[in-house]
């Protein structure tokens, strides 16, 4: 049996989605959903704030201590917005339900794993419809 897509963890077959432990059969998956995710701007702007101010104070009183402390901290808000990774979701209705199937740093993976679920599911709906078809009795004349 050939996978149409096993990348990461992720594969999706002609029957089924599996990710992170779960299994979801694809007769049973509704809809699919990607929510991206955004970067949190609390904790590096707080960071770099404070450190603005240190610095400020450092320098009107002429303590290199604070000065150099409160470039330090601007550094590390900067650093924190830099590194931090928005997370995005792909989330899987099922039964009206709507549950987290993979999350990733990657926003153009799940697009894949999205693509790749939805041809899966064109491919085995068109499937079936075939076997119908096939199974039903010549019409008699």
């Amino acid at each position: 049996m050939e996978l149409p897509f096993n990348e990461a963890g992720v594969s999706v077959t002609r029957t089924a989605l599996s990710a992170a432990g779960q299994v979801f059969p694809l007769r049973d998956i509704d809809d699919l959903r990607i929510v991206a995710g955004q970067r949190k701007r609390a904790v590096p702007i707080a960071l770099s704030l404070i450190g603005v101010a240190l610095a400020a104070v450092g320098g009107a009183y002429g303590s290199g201590a604070g000065l150099a402390c409160g470039v330090m901290l601007v550094v590390v808000g900067w650093l924190a917005w830099i590194w931090q990774e928005a997370r995005h979701q792909l989330l899987v209705v099922t039964g009206g339900e709507s549950r987290e199937a993979v999350w990733s740093a990657d926003l153009a993976f799940l697009e894949r794993v999205e693509q790749a679920v939805r041809a899966a599911k064109g491919v085995s709906a068109t499937g079936a419809t075939r076997t119908d078809a096939s199974a039903a009795p010549p019409a008699a004349h």
